[in-house]
């Protein structure tokens, strides 16, 4: 992990860039006066997931909606 200041990160921004993009570094931490102030990192995209991936793997009961009047009236009440 590599820490910088804010004015040597400004003028090697796209150096910076090009170490997380290369994976030489995993993280640069940006510093003012020393105090760690932000943080550059990859962006990791998440995977979306399938609609219906739990499809078949459960049941909803009968009776889902047995307490609905009771939970509203929870929520009125604070």
């Amino acid at each position: 992990m590599q820490q910088v200041n804010i004015f040597q990160a400004k003028q090697t921004f796209s150096a910076l860039i090009e170490q997380i993009e290369s994976g030489q570094e995993s993280e640069i931490i940006i510093a003012r006066n020393n105090k760690p102030v932000a943080r550059i990192m990859p962006f990791v995209r998440r995977e979306k997931f399938p609609f219906g991936i739990a499809k078949g793997k459960f049941e909803i009961p009968d009776d889902i909606d047995k307490h609905n009047d009771e939970i509203a009236e929870m929520f009125e009440t604070l």
